[in-house]
């Protein structure tokens, strides 16, 4: 891939525990080395279900990021992991599966498997095959560590699941050796057949969805897809308070005038700044069900979305700290907002500074905190969570 040219990686996961468990045995972990313009994502499927195997799988998935973020030697990270992971009582074995990918925003690309199932390359015109070379850690023969290496091009999509999803079905008259690799990778094609643009998120949730499907909707194995996309960056700017001064104003009327790409308001004092500015009404959104917690939405011609401020902001922090899906929830203004923030790669955020006489009165909960401070909150969580690149300008 040429050096010059950089895609933004969009990396998202799906995930379902085994049916009867509180927690999924199989964990998912990314982490941005931002000096190096890397991402290092990690899947670890901890031997059996439940609370051990979610402590096998923790501690497999965190070694392997730190190991790898540092550029350990990748057969010396192995050994150790594998010599540090606990053995079971019952089955006097320690197994956790990983899978590492190491990637760059220019396409550099490096994959380390072992015990899950192989990875699929997905490009525009159809499946990759990548060359894998195979080694062996000194202290552990029995156990086979995958090397491939290859650049990435933009429109790529990685995919990468545990056995949650290959052996969905397993024993069913329709799948005795379970969904398998090949169905799984055409139905992965087909999604990205029908919607090109698919993000990471909704293909990771659907492969996820179809391997509960086939397992009778009811999960007989936890169920984690991962799926990097590297594609051209979708911004979204959240333009949020008034200014410091009513000087200032116009400064925010250019910026939502002259920004392309969504644009969304958040806050009704923001909403009639920009409304006067730029001559355009602001209209009830009367489609839209009432929402006990979050006010309603309006619409204004040139931006995806109209909302209230604090309260909203609020919600969208506590659906992002929770790990909430959008697509799962019922629609409101904070639903389809925080829907569009991860559906984008770069967010901007132009926070007014403006104290809101309304938000002094000691009537209003704690909680709500200053406008700035959400925003901060937010930004954390689309940065460490889904890789998001944030921006935030005070005006």
């Amino acid at each position: 891939m040429n050096s010059a040219v950089e895609s933004f990686i969009e990396v998202d996961f799906g995930q379902r525990a085994k049916n009867g468990q509180s927690i999924c045995g199989d964990v998912f972990l990314s982490e941005k080395v931002k000096h190096e313009g890397r991402i290092v994502s990690v899947l670890s499927d901890g031997l059996g279900s439940g609370v051990k195997a979610s402590v096998l799988a923790t501690i497999t998935a965190t070694m392997a990021l730190k190991f790898t973020a540092s550029a350990m030697d990748t057969l010396k990270s192995a050994e150790i992991i594998m010599d540090t992971l606990p053995i079971c009582s019952v089955r006097k074995i320690s197994y956790s599966t990983f899978t590492i990918v190491d990637m760059t925003n220019t396409g550099e690309t490096r994959i380390i498997e072992h015990g899950n199932p192989p990875f699929l390359l997905i490009r525009p015109n159809g499946e990759l095959m990548v060359t894998r070379s195979e080694m062996r850690p000194k202290r552990w023969q029995d156990r086979v560590i995958g090397f491939s290496t290859f650049d990435a091009q933009r429109e790529d999509r990685i995919i990468f699941f545990s056995d949650g999803i290959t052996q969905a079905g397993m024993g069913e008259f329709r799948t005795p050796r379970g969904w398998g690799l090949e169905n799984a990778a055409k139905f992965s094609r087909d999604q990205i057949q029908r919607n090109p643009f698919i993000s990471a998120r909704e293909l990771s949730r659907l492969l996820v969805a179809k391997a509960e499907e086939v397992d009778g909707l009811t999960a007989k194995d936890d169920i984690t897809c991962g799926v990097v996309y590297f594609r051209s960056p979708r911004q979204l700017l959240v333009l949020t308070g008034p200014p410091f001064t009513f000087s200032h104003d116009r400064d925010l009327g250019k910026l939502a005038e002259q920004t392309h790409g969504r644009k969304v308001i958040c806050g009704g004092t923001t909403a009639n700044i920009i409304s006067r500015l730029l001559n355009r009404p602001i209209k009830i959104d009367t489609g839209e069900q009432l929402d006990p917690k979050v006010p309603p939405s309006a619409r204004m011609e040139g931006f995806e979305l109209v909302t209230e401020g604090t309260i909203t902001l609020s919600e969208v922090l506590r659906l992002l700290e929770e790990g909430f899906a959008p697509e799962d929830m019922r629609s409101n203004a904070a639903v389809r907002l925080a829907g569009m923030l991860l559906d984008s790669d770069i967010v901007k955020f132009a926070v007014g500074t403006r104290i809101n006489e309304a938000h002094q009165d000691p009537s209003i909960p704690v909680e709500l905190g200053l406008r700035r401070n959400i925003v901060k909150r937010i930004a954390h969580q689309l940065e460490t969570k889904h890789m998001k690149r944030v921006l935030i300008q005070y005006i």
